[in-house]
């Protein structure tokens, strides 16, 4: 099954093999959010997938 480049490009694999992925919606419509709710969404969440999810969605060499 080939694996899908496109969430494998959202998706950053640290050292560890720990995945981390952006918030969702930051991309427009921001400039009236506050500075501290800006901040809050700036950080990433950690992603937390099963072997079976993580060999169909992600390359091999990046895991």
């Amino acid at each position: 099954m080939k694996t899908n480049k496109s969430f494998t490009k959202r998706i950053k694999v640290s050292k560890n093999g720990k995945l981390s992925v952006r918030k969702a919606g930051q991309n427009h419509f921001n400039s009236k959010e506050g500075g501290r709710s800006q901040l809050k969404r700036n950080r990433t969440l950690a992603l937390v997938m099963k072997n079976k999810a993580k060999s169909r969605f992600l390359n091999n060499s990046s895991i």
